[in-house]
């Protein structure tokens, strides 16, 4: 973090410091977590995220009536060291590791300054953090849930909020992944050789469930959580300026993410409400950020592997380099789409297919490809199924048979804005018949 200036004034010293914590614990969370669990261990977890969280309310409390200092990392890490030796003296464990890392905090641990000040080793910090959340020990689930509040700084409301559960259940599922991760005796280290390979997938899969609960929400009022994929991106961005993690699938799942980041300024209207594709300002559309992605897709193809990740960042490609909806390449998408479900067979999949499928061939040709479905029976109670189901109908003609498709999908819409469009769909539906 940047020096601050120190304020003078009690009041507007007060307000800084909430501001200044508040970016600490936002986008330094997981470098003061990995500065502590390199001295602690991953079997310290819980103990490190306690004494960070301890640091800053101290920070709070203490930069409020005297201002924010000179360096505010460097003070929030000297106080985070001091709160861990005091905690592991408590504990009263002579004979045990916490005992020998007291000794090592008291007598030779470095300078808070030299913990904050070498981005190498935060880079590799953070990086060997990611790897502890993402073990495969711990479940798909619980690896992005300890990521949000281990490297991500979320609280556990925010946490449950992005799961759509209770504080309470995110809580347990929480200690018992620390848990996990203590009884297991995961190393605080990037792996290496075939152990790299394994444990890097499953640190990809957690980024890319990070950022598609951001980019649609599970349920509630929001159909985009930008937080949650600002955060998938930082992590991904850090994973592939990283040796280890600097490999053709880590460059597509960045390319895929910014490439739909791009898009975030038009995918809904001032009211908050969806607007699909064909319905968006595509001259809102982020370029810098399409760019960035196209370099890293262009990394991406570099070596013969080609994963779903290469093949749904090419199928985002084609919808960013669109000049309008009319001029979308619905032919290379289908292509991508066969090879997609080729490799990964899986009903979302055929249905997003046969969305590019009615763009290519027409409305009925997509109905043809809903109905030939494999497992089609798993998306019927998926509001999506139904809402395409009546858009090609109403395509067609057939404005009864979409009335009836969009009343089934808003009793299974689950947030919203897809409910306020899905009800504007039925009305029109209705209107027509």
């Amino acid at each position: 973090m940047a020096a601050l200036p120190p304020e003078t004034h009690v009041s507007a010293g007060g307000a800084r410091a909430s501001q200044v914590v508040e970016h600490f614990f936002r986008h330094e969370t997981g470098r003061l977590h990995g500065a502590l669990i390199r001295l602690l261990g991953p079997d310290n977890l819980a103990l490190a995220e306690d004494v960070a969280q301890g640091a800053l309310l101290q920070a709070m409390r203490a930069w409020s009536i005297g201002g924010v200092p000179d360096n505010p990392s460097a003070w929030i890490t000297r106080v985070a060291m001091n709160l861990a030796r005091d905690a592991l003296r408590h504990q009263r464990m002579s004979q045990s590791k916490e005992s020998a890392i007291v000794t090592f905090l008291e007598q030779r641990a470095p300078e808070p300054a030299a913990l904050i000040d070498d981005e190498r080793e935060i880079r590799d910090d953070a990086l060997r953090l990611m790897f502890v959340c993402c073990h495969p020990v711990l479940g798909p689930d619980a690896q992005v849930a300890l990521a949000l509040k281990v490297l991500c700084g979320f609280s556990t409301g925010e946490v449950a909020q992005a799961f759509l559960s209770s504080e309470a259940a995110i809580e347990k599922q929480l200690t018992r992944a620390r848990q996990r991760i203590r009884e297991s005796g995961v190393g605080f280290e990037i792996p290496e050789g075939e152990e790299l390979t394994s444990r890097l997938e499953g640190v990809l899969a957690a980024l890319y469930l990070l950022f598609n609960e951001g980019y649609k929400a599970s349920a509630g009022e929001r159909l985009i959580r930008e937080d949650l994929c600002q955060e998938a991106v930082r992590l991904c961005s850090l994973l592939v300026a990283h040796p280890s993690g600097r490999t053709p699938r880590s460059h597509a799942l960045l390319a895929l993410m910014l490439f739909n980041a791009a898009r975030f300024p038009s995918r809904v209207d001032e009211q908050g409400d969806l607007l699909r594709l064909h319905e968006q300002d595509r001259s809102r559309w982020d370029q810098q950020v399409i760019t960035s992605g196209l370099t890293h897709l262009a990394m991406a193809a570099q070596g013969g592997d080609l994963s779903e990740y290469h093949l749904q960042a090419g199928i985002a490609a084609c919808h960013c380099l669109a000049a309008d909806a009319a001029s979308t390449d619905w032919a290379r998408i289908v292509s991508l789409y066969d090879e997609l479900l080729r490799q990964r067979p899986s009903p979302v999949i055929a249905l997003n297919r046969a969305v590019a499928v009615a763009h290519l061939s027409g409305p009925q040709a997509g109905l043809d490809a809903l109905a030939a479905m494999p497992r089609r029976d798993r998306l019927e109670s998926h509001h999506l199924l139904h809402a395409v189901e009546g858009e090609l109908h109403w395509r067609l003609g057939r404005h009864e048979a979409a009335a009836q498709s969009f009343r089934r999908a808003l009793r299974l819409s689950p947030t919203a804005p897809e409910q306020v469009h899905l009800a504007r769909l039925l009305e029109r539906s209705v209107e027509a018949t």
